[in-house]
């Protein structure tokens, strides 16, 4: 098997297309759904779907063929798929000086704490709070924890600022909510090197949209969005 198989194969196991993995509510398996990352996977370890997936490897790989510099982060990670598969690209390509954060409350998200976030509901979702034995657990399911998975547990206010990364390449946010987000960029992005990619994986929803346009428009940040899909987008730091 050669390194692109290794990548196309272990994307398609970790979004649950390659076991046709059905809806974790019952829902038969839909290939254009989970393509899009629209439903939530009984078993596989990732939600983010086939092309936001694809998006994480193609961006590390122009990175490496670019010479940025950096750690990988990733906020809010679910069941740990997207950060399983960073750790995968570090692997397969023997990566040695570089880290991928894998940062979450592994109790689900908070209650919300600023007006922009005022009626959302996340908080109440059991299907968000996965444990962080769980996520480790998928790690070695993969064998892929490594010296180089760093875990940081607690909510992102009380957690990313005191993470000891001077220097990030790739930054993946995936808070769901307004303050998360721009917790997230405000703590993160000024260590994010020139030439480094910011993915947003949930810009389809208004308060993290919101959030992201907030924040680029106070650091006045021109860099165009990419779209990925129907939610996702990034943007490269110039």
């Amino acid at each position: 098997m050669d390194i692109n198989e290794y990548f196309d194969n272990l994307r398609d196991q970790l979004v649950g297309i390659a076991q046709s993995d059905p809806h974790l509510h019952g829902s038969n398996f839909s290939f254009h759904i989970r393509e899009e990352g629209a439903d939530y996977p009984a078993t596989a370890p990732s939600m983010i779907g086939q092309k936001r997936m694809h998006n994480i490897r193609v961006l590390a790989q122009d990175l490496f063929s670019r010479g940025i510099m950096g750690d990988f982060i990733e906020t809010g990670v679910w069941r740990g798929g997207a950060a399983i598969f960073m750790a995968a690209i570090l692997q397969a390509y023997n990566v040695q000086d570089r880290k991928v954060w894998v940062c979450d409350s592994f109790e689900g998200l908070p209650p919300p704490s600023m007006p922009q976030d005022a009626g959302d509901t996340h908080y109440l979702n059991p299907d968000l709070a996965i444990s962080l034995a769980e996520v480790r657990s998928n790690f070695v399911k993969y064998n892929l924890l490594t010296h180089h998975v760093q875990f940081v547990k607690g909510f992102f206010k009380d957690t990313l600022h005191l993470i000891p990364a001077r220097e990030f390449a790739l930054i993946r946010l995936d808070g769901d909510m307004y303050e998360s987000t721009i917790q997230s960029l405000e703590s993160l992005y000024p260590r994010l090197n020139s030439g480094g990619f910011v993915i947003i994986d949930d810009y389809g929803l208004d308060i993290c949209r919101q959030a992201v346009d907030d924040y680029r428009r106070s650091n006045n940040i021109i860099s165009p969005l990419i779209k990925i899909d129907h939610t996702g987008v990034y943007w490269l730091k110039p």
